[in-house]
């Protein structure tokens, strides 16, 4: 077997979905609620850091798979049932990555800045169609009465049951994108982030290659959005708004670019740094200003760690042993 699974890497990420698949035998109901929203959010991030981190392609507009996925939820359950839980779960995730296909279709033709506000216009687009609309509630937005079952095997009613419902995704969306970025159509991908144009010269038609990655993250966009309409019971037109997308960037650079596991670290850090600067405990009034306390603290840390949070491991070694790492096996000695 190959020393590298064995890595830090892999043993971090190991103890980390062991950590969390724990957490329910201790946790509070408050911490399952709100370590439900983080892994909701952890897929979400991973499903842009496969554009962005791997691909190189800067979308802001992956908050409206996201809500797509949410609202295909609700708009097709049943208002005086439970809906089945495969096929609501399957519709999420085809309408999403159908709209994702629509998208990049037409904005992969851009490039640079210009791709990046075709993603957002299309996603403003998606945003006011339930924002203006009777379709989507409007800004009230519309509940979902009756969450999901898979007959008497699957009742996401219940808190822990929805609690590991989404943990297994979480590890599956980690394990599928790690399996697919190690593979030819991964590698292809890495390519094209690193010089386009180098991959053209070598035969590859990069276009299908975009379509395809840019199509699976928003299939994995509606996944995350199909879990988080049937934890909260509820969506509403901010779930579609360009400032999610902000925050997801946010998240995978904060975590670390390139790496999948910094997308999932990242989730966490941002919605810990909201909570704690959120708290009226600790900072009483200044509370209400919560995002001056995060917006600091985010730029110290990528000022800090240009690496993201994943480089802090090695930016500690180096301030222990040293740059080079025979210094550290000289020391340890």
């Amino acid at each position: 077997m190959n020393n590298q699974f064995f890595s830090g890497k892999f043993l971090f990420i190991g103890l980390l979905f062991a950590g969390l698949a724990l957490y329910p035998f201790v946790g509070s109901s408050y911490g399952l609620d709100l370590v439900s929203k983080i892994m909701i959010y952890a897929i979400l991030a991973m499903s842009l850091e496969l554009l962005v981190g791997s691909t190189g392609l800067v979308c802001f507009g992956q908050a409206a798979f996201f809500g797509i996925g949410a609202y295909v939820a609700v708009l097709l359950s049943p208002e005086s049932e439970s809906g089945n839980l495969i096929w609501l779960l399957l519709a999420s995730i085809l309408a999403a990555a159908a709209y994702a296909l629509f998208v990049g279709a037409l904005s992969l033709r851009t490039k640079g800045v210009y791709f990046i506000m075709v993603t957002l216009a299309f996603a403003q687009m998606a945003y006011y169609v339930v924002h203006d609309t009777k379709l989507g509630g409007g800004t009230d937005g519309i509940y979902l009465y009756f969450k999901p079952i898979l007959g008497s095997v699957i009742d996401l009613n219940d808190p822990k049951t929805l609690y590991f419902f989404t943990w297994i995704f979480l590890v599956w969306t980690f394990v599928f994108l790690a399996m697919l970025l190690r593979s030819h159509f991964g590698r292809v991908l890495a390519g094209i982030r690193i010089n386009e144009q180098r991959m053209r010269a070598s035969g590859f038609s990069t276009y299908p290659y975009k379509l395809a990655a840019f199509t699976t993250s928003g299939g994995i966009a509606g996944l995350a959005g199909f879990l988080f309409a049937v934890k909260d019971g509820f969506v509403n037109p901010e779930m579609m708004s360009w400032h999610l997308s902000g925050a997801l960037l946010i998240m995978i650079i904060l975590g670390g670019l390139g790496h999948l596991r910094g997308a999932i670290i990242g989730a966490f850090a941002f919605v810990f740094l909201q909570e704690f600067f959120k708290s009226s405990a600790i900072f009483g009034d200044f509370a209400k200003h919560w995002q001056l306390g995060l917006g600091l603290t985010i730029i110290a840390c990528v000022a800090l760690l240009p690496k993201g949070l994943v480089g802090l491991p090695e930016v500690l070694r180096k301030r222990l042993y040293g740059s080079r790492p025979r210094d550290a096996h000289v020391v340890l000695k």
